[in-house]
């Protein structure tokens, strides 16, 4: 078993810390349309519950994650180590 850190996004929803790229705020043009091409490739995953859009989560597999929490708040998660460690089975 190995151990991986999962950083929490919102309302339940986990990514792998390790596999973020970067967290941007969905207000500006290329933000949208980088979440339309993404919707287009079927890579796009809306975590956001059915709430606003304030934060997108860019991963290194080039999937989109959109997230109801702020940027700020996301990134203050990340960088004060407040990511989930947990036990996973490797196949």
């Amino acid at each position: 078993m190995s151990s991986r850190v999962l950083l929490n996004i919102g309302y339940g929803n986990f990514v792998m810390a390790s596999r973020v790229i970067s967290i941007v705020s969905p207000s500006a043009a290329p933000m949208k349309r980088l979440r339309d091409l993404a919707a287009k490739v079927n890579k796009l995953v809306d975590a956001t519950q059915g709430r606003r859009t304030r934060s997108i989560v860019v991963m290194d597999s080039d999937h989109v994650i959109l997230s109801a929490i702020n940027p700020e708040t996301i990134a203050s998660r990340f960088e004060a180590g407040e990511a989930e460690a947990v036990e996973v089975l490797d196949p």
